[in-house]
């Protein structure tokens, strides 16, 4: 109902004379990042060579420096390949017919171009909850959708921003988190960190009351804050004045005209293949927990390329959507690797004591911790490495062992430490180009023309998200 209050409104009342303050400041912080903000290949470039001089202040010989740059810089290669291939299925999925015709439907809810920002933050935030990727492929579609309406103007870079909240409010607290899975199946939890944590089911996690509460209030102020800050008429960019060509191609398929052209457009093919696909996922789900087959990305990227092949119908249809998608990976393909190298440096190259970096953050903020203020120590550490190291499943490994023994000595809810940890681990998400890489491939946009409102949430969700992790916090 809020939503459709917001966007409901005339399109008058987005005039220049009634710009409140949010949206003077996102505003005048995206003419900064504008003028300032460089490309997000740079914060990684500026990233390695940081936590290096940090590895070598702590005594790390520059030969194991170097040597860490090396090991890590390709391990994450299949985490890299699985990020490409969800940008490509799901923009596939979301290119196909029927998806499409769904998007220009929901593209025509808005009334007015701040209330389009308010639906787009509300529609990826609820998405994220079932799984961050489609959050972001299905924002990115919903902005172009709305940037084709010529009866309201929508300010793009600040609906890209929305389309963007997902990951930056709302993903970890939802069933993709990374952190509350790994530690709910025995199969996947280290054995280093299940001898201290056991296992704790999404019971205590993510469907804690507190949990879904907290999802709750996040959402509705984010929404709000998006719907504030977005510049009414007068100020507010197109796509059209930024430059981007939103206009969707009509899928390429033509008429056979040869043998190999009938293979291309028969649809068969395809439902041979999906029909193969299908039985291995019934197979999946009979033979492995629902949550822990949904929570796999490798299988959420299967089902996306058979739910992909199912909705185009022909090969060559969905091979044009691919051949579309594909240089929207660029960012993520050339980027990724150097994130790898800066994992190593923090958590592997040991300085002249045997610690490394992530060691010493984590003893530094673990000791400053008691019972009452556990969530919000650990909650802003979990944020600050989160900038550094932003893999929700890869760093929840990393820190699981010293802050779940943390939370065990100050008689913390275990549970609530997992939810500390998800909560605070969107944080950074907001103002890093890691995870802005598909979504802004999608929307042709830099992370400078988004970043001016994504900060603008992250002066609201700092505060709120640590009063929520310290004010619901259960009992032991």
């Amino acid at each position: 109902m809020a939503i459709n209050k917001m966007a409901g409104k005339t399109a008058g009342d987005a005039g220049a004379g009634d710009e409140g303050v949010l949206a003077r400041c996102a505003v005048a912080f995206t003419r900064w990042a504008e003028k300032w903000f460089p490309d997000a290949f740079v914060f990684v470039v500026l990233g390695v060579i940081i936590v290096a001089a940090g590895n070598l202040a702590t005594g790390a010989p520059v030969g194991a420096v170097a040597t860490g740059v090396g090991d890590g810089f390709w391990s994450l290669i299949p985490f890299t390949i699985q990020m490409s291939m969800v940008v490509i299925t799901g923009y596939v999925v979301a290119s196909s017919p029927p998806v499409l015709r769904l998007i220009e439907w929901l593209a025509r809810v808005p009334a007015t171009g701040r209330g389009a920002v308010a639906f787009t933050a509300f529609v990826s935030m609820a998405a994220s909850y079932l799984n961050y990727a489609l959050s972001l492929v299905l924002g990115a579609l919903l902005v172009r959708a709305l940037a084709r309406r010529q009866d309201i103007r929508v300010d793009y870079r600040a609906a890209g921003a929305a389309a963007y909240l997902g990951l930056g409010a709302t993903w970890a607290l939802g069933l993709s988190s990374s952190a509350a899975m790994l530690q709910a199946n025995p199969a996947s939890l280290p054995k280093a960190v299940a001898d201290i944590t056991g296992i704790i089911p999404l019971s205590q996690t993510i469907f804690l009351w507190q949990s879904m509460v907290m999802g709750l209030v996040i959402l509705l102020v984010s929404v709000a804050i998006a719907y504030y800050s977005a510049p009414g008429d007068a100020q507010a960019r197109t796509a059209a004045d930024l430059g981007v060509d939103v206009t969707e191609a009509a899928a390429e398929t033509g008429a056979a005209t040869r043998p190999g052209d009938w293979l291309e457009l028969t649809p068969i093919l395809p439902l041979v293949i999906v029909a193969l696909g299908a039985g291995f996922l019934v197979h999946e789900f009979q033979n492995k927990p629902a949550l822990g087959v949904i929570s796999n990305l490798n299988t959420y990227n299967f089902f996306f390329i058979m739910l992909g092949l199912l909705l185009h119908g022909r090969l060559r249809s969905f091979l044009n959507a691919v051949s579309k998608a594909v240089p929207s990976t660029a960012g993520v393909l050339i980027q990724f690797p150097f994130y790898g190298a800066i994992a190593q440096l923090l958590t592997q190259v040991p300085g002249s004591d045997g610690q490394s970096i992530s060691h010493h953050l984590a003893h530094l903020f673990v000791s400053l911790a008691s019972g009452g203020t556990f969530p919000v120590v650990i909650g802003i550490y979990s944020a600050i490495l989160g900038f550094l190291v932003p893999s929700g499943g890869g760093k929840w490994i990393i820190e699981a062992p010293y802050v779940m023994q943390a939370a065990i000595d100050v008689n913390a809810h275990k549970g609530w430490a997992v939810q500390v940890y998800n909560a605070a681990e969107a944080l950074p998400n907001l103002i890093n180009p890691f995870w802005m890489l598909p979504l802004l491939g999608v929307l042709g946009l830099k992370a400078k023309d988004i970043v001016g409102f994504s900060f603008t949430q992250l002066l609201f969700h700092l505060p709120l998200v640590l009063f929520l992790l310290w004010l619901l916090a259960p009992a032991a």
